[in-house]
């Protein structure tokens, strides 16, 4: 049985996302790449779009995912499974939150 769902609101969700970015940042940073070395890396239009996630604004786009834990030197089931921690935390709960405790 699924144990009880929490209802994330606005501020909870902004704060989950600085969280992420910080995270992300802290990865690029290990492996000593700038936000223009990491945006070349994945062919990126714009090295603003690194510093929009970073500040928890914006979203990886799903079908990039791998590529991105590539760059940020991943393991993608893990890097995608903390995307969805922070991007989308109530399907994370209903996936996770079981295994998590066990």
């Amino acid at each position: 049985m699924l144990a009880e769902t929490h209802k994330t609101s606005p501020e909870e969700l902004k704060e989950q996302r600085v969280a992420l970015g910080t995270w992300m940042r802290e990865l690029r940073e290990d492996r000593g790449l700038s936000q223009r070395d990491l945006a070349d890396l994945l062919s990126l239009d714009y090295y603003t779009f690194i510093s929009q996630l970073e500040n928890g604004r914006g979203k990886i786009p799903t079908h990039r995912y791998a590529e991105w834990a590539a760059a940020l030197g991943q393991d993608p089931k893990v890097f995608v499974k903390n995307l969805l921690k922070h991007y989308d935390p109530m399907t994370y709960q209903i996936l996770f939150d079981e295994e998590d405790a066990a």
